[in-house]
């Protein structure tokens, strides 16, 4: 479902023809799936059990190698003589404190949360169909069912990452999957656009507009209804959607535009709400402070995370007591100037301090709301990139990479999974030829074992964990990491 944008209506007064009215409010209220299932209010949300899942996607393939560097004299030493002019100094990184591993000083924010034991980094995270050695990936002929489809390709790995199946041709999203297995009220709400994660059989995502947007069809909000033509007009078209037809087709057609009516009416208001405006929340508005200029949030995941932290605040309003959010970051495919004169310069410190700024002010809100221990948020991202620079100051296009979890709920403090050896054309690295040892790391934990722990803590059976996830079963006994 996408956000409703119309034009202006007429002036009060002026008439309004019957075929644009209905195109207006019915047909062009934008219900994208059929069989979207009516988000009711559900007082259970109040209930102790409420939880929601908040995926964050890094498009373009991230660089976890600079975001968790280790901080070990020898560790550091082998990172810093493969990174060349792309290391990060040993002393500017953010220690987190208790482990061997420290932060990308573009990512400050995130210390609090560390020292809260809010945040888990986990280690080379990746697409696969089953564990994979080496030995296993240069023996599989290309095309083997028991290799990922795309590798080292940006769509390709977007799809893998956001359907959990290993094959690009997956439709449904493991996010998606697991609203349609566990029969959330609601299914993926998307903050960043009809992204593949939440793409379900027969419902979409979704989606909704940043701060400020109108959610809605034009003089039909609730605000709109105190002028008598507006609330007439309401009147007729809810006569109209409640007329019952003999076609099949026909009454799903007039069931979701009934839908997208009372749903828009619900969500309008919370969708609106700007910071310091009518309907914000002061806690949130707090929480998000150093990220708000003149009424407004700075920052396109800033703007998606604060509007999330909204719709959590009204879950009562959204409906039932699981939900799955998701939001997204571009730019990430650093080919070149990734790093520029300081560790905070260049176009990776510039995506990384956004995306700091906007987790810690999420998570600060979900602490004031007295929530953290309900919401647990996760990244994902298209690839990792070459351990070893190419000649443009940049990283090239690899496998498994370096994911955080954030929550009250997560069981942070400490770094989990297995870090690839610093070594080019080891064990860990794909490459064997000198001109392919670029340290493109072979996955130690998979997409499948990492969603698969996020949605235990979620709810899932073992069976519907199986169902959500098709290659779980390929990890044996180790279906989960520990981290939630």
């Amino acid at each position: 479902m996408t956000a409703f944008r119309f034009r202006r209506p007429p002036a009060p007064g002026a008439q309004m023809p019957r075929r644009r009215l209905l195109r207006l409010a019915a047909g062009a209220l934008g219900v994208s799936a059929l069989g979207l299932s009516t988000l009711v209010t559900d007082r259970s949300a109040r209930a102790a059990d409420y939880k929601a899942l908040v995926c964050v996607f890094l498009y373009g393939g991230n660089d976890g190698t600079n975001c968790l560097v280790p901080r070990g004299a020898a560790d550091h030493a082998r990172y810093a003589a493969v990174r060349g002019a792309l290391a990060l100094p040993r002393d500017q990184l953010v220690a987190l404190n208790g482990s061997a591993w420290g932060l990308h000083p573009a990512l400050a924010a995130l210390r609090p949360a560390w020292t809260r034991g809010q945040l888990a980094p986990v280690l080379n995270v990746g697409p696969l169909v089953r564990p994979l050695t080496k030995a296993d990936y240069l023996a599989l002929p290309d095309g083997s069912p028991w290799l990922p489809d795309g590798l080292f390709s940006h769509a390709e790995q977007q799809t893998l990452w956001a359907t959990a199946s290993g094959r690009n041709t997956t439709r449904e999203g493991w996010g998606g999957r697991a609203c349609e297995a566990l029969a959330t009220a609601s299914p993926v709400i998307s903050l960043g656009g009809n992204a593949p994660f939440g793409i379900e059989r027969l419902r979409m995502p979704l989606v909704l507009p940043g701060p400020g947007a109108l959610f809605g069809a034009y003089g039909l909000q609730p605000q709109d209804l105190a002028w008598e033509p507006n609330r007439l007009r309401v009147q007729a078209l809810q006569a109209m959607l409640d007329v019952r037809d003999t076609h099949v087709l026909s009454n799903a057609y007039r069931a979701q535009q009934a839908e997208a009516l009372a749903l828009s009416g619900r969500l309008a208001r919370i969708v609106a709400a700007q910071p310091g405006g009518a309907g914000s929340v002061a806690a949130i508005d707090e929480a998000f402070a150093p990220l708000i200029a003149g009424g407004r949030v700075q920052g396109a995941l800033a703007g998606q995370l604060y509007q999330t932290a909204k719709l959590i605040h009204a879950r009562e309003v959204v409906g039932g007591s699981r939900q799955v959010y998701y939001a997204e970051q571009g730019g990430y495919d650093t080919h070149q100037d990734q790093i520029d004169g300081s560790v905070f310069g260049g176009t990776h410190a510039a995506l990384l301090r956004q995306l700091g700024d906007a987790l810690a002010a999420f998570q600060r809100a979900m602490d004031a709301l007295g929530l953290a221990g309900q919401v647990t948020l996760f990244t994902q991202s298209d690839f990792g990139r070459t351990f070893a620079p190419n000649s443009s100051r940049g990283t090239d296009h690899a496998w498994g990479n370096h994911q955080f979890v954030l929550g009250g709920a997560v069981r942070g403090g400490q770094v989990y999974g297995r870090a690839p050896a610093l070594v080019l054309g080891g064990d860990d690295d794909v490459g064997v030829q000198s001109w392919e040892l670029q340290g493109r790391w072979i996955p130690t934990t998979s997409v499948d074992q990492f969603a698969a722990t996020l949605l235990r803590w979620f709810g899932a059976s073992e069976a519907q964990l199986d169902a959500v996830l098709p290659n779980l079963a390929n990890f044996g006994a180790a279906r989960s990491l520990g981290f939630v």
